[in-house]
């Protein structure tokens, strides 16, 4: 067992109050490391030296902060294959997809170096003879981040890339499952010359470190990504403390298939959106609309392909789905099979696989016949499970698909382009696809949904000034 690895707060790194073992879902025998828990006294330091480092890391102004983010851009992209390979083993990705998550946040940090010389503002005339108006931009202050398991590289680059690059400090708690990839983030980031106290790693329980962080009156904005549930438990306390907020919470993404798509692609998009990275996707394809006239074709097309997916450990270079990420994530995923079937689905797959290793292994999982009033068909499962409903036409296929309480994702296959632009216009999500997995999005463009996915602003791309970034109007009389 290597030595512990500790939280790192005002540039030092820090015990906590006790260890967690970090296990492997793939292999739960393999302890990659233990992890310091932090304590409500250690958030509070860390708020404090983000508080008292924050107001000289913007006044040095936009050149220091971009050649730290490219330089930690570097330093991620040289190291992907040892951070992949411990996202893989702490998450259970397959290998090939966790390195290029990896890359991804090697990506994102490079944008935001450009960003942080590119913050807007405005000079406007006065409607007053003699009077000059600037609006500009400005860091909120300390930012908390609350990222979650899925994405352990990726969401916390797109979270700690702009808040910095805007002149923001931070202090980071990943989820408790993924503390390792974190963990290399933050090492990285400190090798990298970030000033003591600007960026502070504080890992453990949300609720203790979490909770902390949302009651912590120096941190002044809070950015969550996770449930629906604890999004809008941080929504009601943050408003409490008139922090600022930005909650990503998921989705029940609807892919319409028409009878006219193209078969093959169809099923291709259907298969990477429902099933790729185990369905651990917030942007996955959950609900599978099908119009009458294809369904039976794309049913026996998808259905083979599913079961001919290998699934197998993380690391293994045959794997082409990994092991779910926890027992409690498989066995909320079995209770929704056993549910599909109780509702009157027939179930294709879904059951529990044994594999090389004692791990959270699951055969991905087709709920045939559902109906959109099914809790498998409005429940947010996260796991590697498709309900398939069959609609008459088009007008049913988006009633259907917007009938959620979610809105987040949604796609449509179909060769027809009077149907793919009624349904970018129609389809009340915050992204839409065409003839595209409704997961899968670049990094210099707005992410977020409507309804119950998304409260606040927009994350990613130039859209992300407004969210770490408050606003100020200055008027000027020259005499």
């Amino acid at each position: 067992m290597t030595e512990p690895h500790l939280n790192l707060i005002a540039g030092a790194w820090v015990a906590g109050d006790h260890l967690s073992e970090n296990r492997n879902p793939s292999d739960i025998s393999d302890v990659i490391g233990l992890y310091a828990a932090a304590t409500a006294g250690d958030v509070d330091r860390a708020a404090t030296a983000a508080a008292g480092a924050q107001p000289s890391w913007f006044a040095q102004g936009p050149q220091p902060r971009a050649d730290l983010l490219d330089r930690v851009a570097a330093r991620i992209e040289a190291a992907a294959t040892e951070i992949g390979t411990m996202l893989a083993r702490e998450e259970g990705k397959i290998l090939p997809e966790a390195i290029a998550e990896v890359r991804r946040a090697a990506q994102i940090f490079r944008f935001f170096a450009g960003e942080a010389l590119r913050i807007p503002g405005e000079a406007l005339a006065s409607v007053r003879p003699g009077v000059d108006v600037e609006v500009t931009r400005e860091p909120v202050g300390v930012v908390g981040l609350i990222t979650p398991w899925n994405f352990p590289a990726a969401i916390p680059a797109w979270k700690i890339a702009p808040a910095l690059a805007y002149g923001n400090a931070v202090v980071l708690k990943p989820a408790d499952l993924v503390p390792g990839t974190a963990h290399l983030l933050a090492r990285i980031l400190h090798e990298a010359g970030c000033p003591a106290g600007v960026f502070n790693l504080v890992m453990g329980p949300g609720s203790v470190v979490g909770r902390a962080m949302i009651d912590h009156p120096l941190i002044t904005a809070i950015s969550f990504t996770g449930s629906a549930v604890t999004g809008k438990t941080i929504a009601r306390a943050a408003v409490e403390g008139m922090k600022k907020i930005q909650l990503e919470m998921g989705g029940k993404n609807p892919m319409v298939v028409m009878d006219d798509a193209d078969l093959d692609t169809a099923v291709a998009a259907c298969l990477n959106g429902a099933f790729f990275s185990t369905g651990q996707r917030c942007t996955a394809s959950s609900r599978l609309i099908v119009q009458a006239g294809i369904h039976d074709r794309f049913v026996e097309r998808l259905s083979e392909q599913a079961a001919a997916l290998r699934v197998g450990p993380a690391l293994a270079a045959e794997s082409q789905m990994g092991p779910v990420v926890s027992t409690a994530q498989l066995q909320g995923n079995l209770d929704y099979v056993a549910l599909a079937r109780t509702e009157g689905c027939e179930v294709l797959g879904g059951e529990r696989l044994n594999g090389p290793t004692e791990g959270y292994f699951q055969r991905p999982a087709l709920f045939l016949g559902a109906r959109n009033d099914m809790r498998v068909a409005r429940e947010e499962i996260f796991g590697p499970c498709a309900a398939v409903i069959c609609v008459a036409d088009f007008d049913e296929a988006l009633a259907v698909a917007n009938d959620s309480p979610f809105g987040l994702s949604a796609g449509i296959c179909t060769g027809s382009l009077k149907h793919a632009r009624a349904f970018k216009r129609g389809a009340k999500a915050g992204m839409v696809m065409v003839n595209l997995p409704t997961a899968g999005v670049d990094y210099h463009v707005p992410f977020g949904g409507t309804k119950s996915s998304s409260y606040g602003p927009r994350e990613q791309g130039r859209h992300a000034v407004e969210f770490y970034t408050t606003v100020k109007t200055a008027y000027s009389f020259a005499g």
